[in-house]
């Protein structure tokens, strides 16, 4: 099932500014996240604990939903007759890309941070912003410190580690290679875990055989490629089999990934996430 709103490029999306930051509005997320508001709406009711309104979305009714909609930034993003308006912030609409689990819903949410949300250019509205108290703006402002502070923090510690992944990181690595160097990681496990996430397909379905991995159009050339092996055996035909590795994009997701818990992991798995740089050394001739 599709929603009846064509989906519209990220980049081109109308938009639409509450609060001091970016949103967007039910209608739009489904519409690129190839679902349905039903479908939205039902993942809200089953999963409101994982939902925290003012963080990841808001709620606006009443003379403030009034105001919205007569002001120029919102015409024609809302229905004149809707009592109630849903806006989504980034977090909001990563949270439901994770519960649909599709691979449309999350290249759609990546092309909404990319070029979206991180987006933050003020609109030249001043008769759309709503009256804010004192009290609420200095909250804003108290809560804009903590979030910068808190994103400083891990941006930092992200870049040492992306910075030693990338100096290490050698040209035809596998997955499982890769995934060596991450504590706790199920390496046995990571090529059908890649395999149900859409990233690699089966190109032989007979089960009595081995499988041959190939890299699905939604990864290829963005966090996978294939490379041609020569196979001789002797007294065979020689023949070229694909082998699947990674681009150094793609150890950026999984190390994304990886830090969010969605890998899978060991049972004997001490709990932290950490990396062995040792394993990516290249040997030395």
């Amino acid at each position: 099932m599709k929603t009846e709103l064509a989906p519209v490029a990220a980049r081109d999306l109308q938009i639409i500014e509450y609060r001091g930051q970016r949103v967007v509005t039910t209608e739009q997320m489904a519409a690129g996240y190839g679902a349905t508001e039903k479908m939205i709406s039902n993942n809200f009711s089953r999963n409101q604990t994982r939902f925290v309104e003012g963080k990841h979305y808001f709620d606006v009714e009443g003379e403030e939903l009034l105001t919205l909609k007569n002001s120029p930034s919102f015409r024609g993003a809302v229905d004149k007759r809707t009592p109630r308006l849903r806006l989504w912030t980034e977090r909001g609409a990563a949270n439901h890309a994770k519960m649909l689990e599709t691979d449309q819903a999350w290249g759609y949410h990546e092309d909404l941070v990319d070029f979206y949300f991180t987006q933050r250019d003020a609109i030249n509205a001043p008769a759309a912003q709503i009256p804010i108290s004192r009290k609420e703006l200095a909250l804003m402002v108290i809560e804009a410190e903590e979030r910068a502070e808190a994103a400083a923090i891990e941006n930092k510690t992200l870049s040492v580690t992306v910075e030693n992944l990338e100096k290490h990181f050698t040209k035809g690595m596998t997955l499982p290679a890769f995934c060596k160097a991450l504590n706790g990681v199920n390496t046995s496990k990571i090529t059908w875990w890649a395999f149900l996430r859409g990233w690699l397909y089966n190109e032989q379905p007979d089960p009595e055989k081995e499988p041959r991995w190939r890299v699905k159009s939604y990864a290829r050339d963005k966090y996978l490629t294939e490379q041609d092996i020569q196979i001789k055996d002797v007294g065979k035909e020689p023949f070229t089999k694909k082998k699947v590795v990674l681009l150094l994009k793609g150890t950026h997701r999984l190390y994304q990934l990886y830090l969010k818990g969605e890998l899978p992991m060991k049972a004997t798995w001490n709990g932290e996430y950490s990396h062995d740089k040792a394993i990516y050394t290249p040997e030395v001739k």
